[in-house]
């Protein structure tokens, strides 16, 4: 690499040039008619970069340009290991050297799990620290938007630790019915009336291990799905614990679930606190919990965001045009409120005036 002041009408930029280990790392992360280039410059609008032979001279302010030689670095890592570079990746790689994160190519090729033809790793910044969380932490809390991997990346790490013998069985839950549980307005048994809502962690399931084993697994309870009624009483020990949709419990089904702790055990509770279904006004025991646990050690908190949707990327505009309207609302709410206790105010002052027989011109 060589660095190079440019001409003295800018005498802050500076010309630094990447070298590819090879022609086909090179095309890897350059793709489509160098269509990462475009995806950079979009992102830094103060840089641009000419790629030539082997080389990719990258010029602008040298803040910039040192993130993107960085950059470049990390997706030609990545390339090495045979890892696809598409458009998404290469976006996400520049969020996570903005961000800072260190070995990004390292964060974007650990493997979870391999299962059925696919690996599943981390794709964005605030995944890898959840899921570093879920490897140092004995209880982990995972909150944010749909999209973001909560319950996808913990169920990997169930059965990854499952697999290498960490614990001896795996026990899914979350509550059975949305809006209070209310079993009784479903037809069928009790396990008719339950599957739906328990249907998205079989689906996880299904995704990450041989569906032909699952039942066996389940049928010998090294796997357990159930609704979270079913946890009361019990001390779970030796086992990989996930609650999903975490936001329908109250504050004393929280209570309930987190002192099932047993030994040997780990408990992942996800949820998305914008999308409280309970009943009632009932305060939602995910709300609460970081002021009540936030500074128990061995508990950590996980927060993820609409930055780190990984599915079509759709979802992440409407999750983030649903926080901006929220918090126009909250705004508007806010206004509306200062309008009537200043309208509030007024009268009492004019009622004041006219009590003691004064007019508003001060006569």
């Amino acid at each position: 690499m060589t660095t190079t002041l440019t001409g003295a009408s800018r005498p802050l930029s500076v010309a630094r040039t990447f070298t590819f280990g090879s022609r086909s790392e090179m095309v890897a992360v350059m793709g489509p008619s160098d269509s990462s280039i475009a995806i950079v410059e979009s992102r830094f609008p103060t840089v641009s970069l000419r790629p030539k032979d082997l080389d990719v001279v990258v010029t602008g302010p040298s803040e910039a340009v040192a993130t993107i030689i960085r950059l470049l670095s990390e997706l030609a890592r990545l390339a090495h290991q045979g890892i696809t570079i598409s458009a998404d990746t290469v976006t996400r790689v520049i969020d996570m050297v903005s961000a800072e994160l260190d070995q990004p190519a390292h964060a974007m090729s650990q493997n979870i799990l391999s299962s059925r033809g696919r690996k599943i790793r981390p794709k964005t910044v605030n995944q890898k620290n959840y899921v570093d969380a879920i490897d140092d932490n004995t209880v982990i809390f995972g909150i944010g938007p749909a999209g973001t991997g909560k319950t996808y990346l913990a169920m990997a790490k169930a059965v990854q630790a499952l697999q290498s013998k960490e614990v001896n069985r795996i026990i899914l839950t979350r509550p059975a019915v949305e809006a209070g549980e209310r079993l009784g307005f479903l037809p069928g048994s009790l396990n008719d009336k339950i599957d739906p809502y328990l249907r998205p962690l079989y689906d996880a399931l299904h995704d990450m291990m041989d569906p032909e084993s699952i039942p066996r697994l389940m049928e010998a309870g090294t796997i357990e799905v159930a609704p979270l009624a079913y946890m009361r009483g019990r001390t779970l020990n030796d086992a990989f614990i996930i609650l999903d949709e975490a936001q329908n419990t109250t504050v004393e089904q929280m209570k309930m679930f987190l002192t099932r702790l047993g030994f040997g055990s780990k408990m992942v509770i996800t949820g998305d606190v914008t999308q409280v279904d309970l009943p009632n006004g009932q305060a939602s025991g995910l709300r609460q919990v970081k002021q009540i646990l936030g500074e128990v050690e061995d508990i950590s908190f996980s927060m993820l965001e609409a930055s780190d949707v990984v599915r079509h990327s759709l979802v992440s505009n409407i999750v983030s045009a649903y926080e901006q309207w929220d918090e126009d609302k909250q705004a508007m709410e806010r206004k509306r409120n200062r309008k009537v206790k200043r309208r509030t105010i007024e009268a009492a002052a004019e009622r004041l005036l006219e009590k003691n027989g004064i007019t508003a011109a001060g006569e």
